[in-house]
């Protein structure tokens, strides 16, 4: 039995599921439920719909080039069956498997950092152009504070609101 991809969203369809759609040259696409098939047929771009592998890939926000991607690609070779390379073939699967789930948490990690960098870039410049709403002007000339050290006196305050 073999697990298909969905033409429209390249979610895995599993036998006797989903649905299949001959074109008049013959070629068979499949969708794995309706809501595939009615946005195909609705002539919708995949890579601008949000939903789908397709878009995820090309925004970014998914792994799209890894030299593990090879290994899924479809053979339609006859092989003689073999005991061991049949074990072989499901280790290698199996290990496969487990280095894209590594690489996918450190791909998410990363991205998680950069927003994480850009959130806090954004604060920082916010509260520089929005100083005179914490502090005075005048409050803050009498105190000799600094942009930066009013940043840091925010930031306590925000922590121990948090801890409460």
């Amino acid at each position: 039995m073999r697990i298909e991809k969905c033409y429209f969203c390249s979610r895995p369809i599993y036998p006797g599921h989903g649905r299949v759609f001959v074109r008049n040259d013959c070629k068979a696409l499949r969708f794995c439920r309706s809501k595939c098939f009615s946005n195909f047929k609705l002539r919708r771009n995949p890579r601008k719909t949000r939903w789908t592998k397709a878009f995820r890939k090309a925004n970014g926000k998914e792994l799209a080039v890894d030299s593990t991607f090879e290994f899924e690609k479809k053979r339609n070779r006859p092989i003689k069956y073999d005991r061991e390379l049949m074990q072989q073939t499901l280790y290698a699967m199996k290990r496969v498997g487990e280095i894209q789930d590594i690489r996918k948490a450190r791909f998410q990690m990363s991205r998680k950092l950069l927003a994480n960098k850009k959130k806090r870039a954004d604060s920082i410049r916010e509260i520089k152009q929005g100083i005179d709403l914490i502090i005075a002007p005048i409050a803050r000339q009498r105190q000799g504070l600094d942009i930066d050290q009013v940043i840091k006196m925010r930031r306590t305050v925000e922590s121990k609101k948090m801890d409460e």
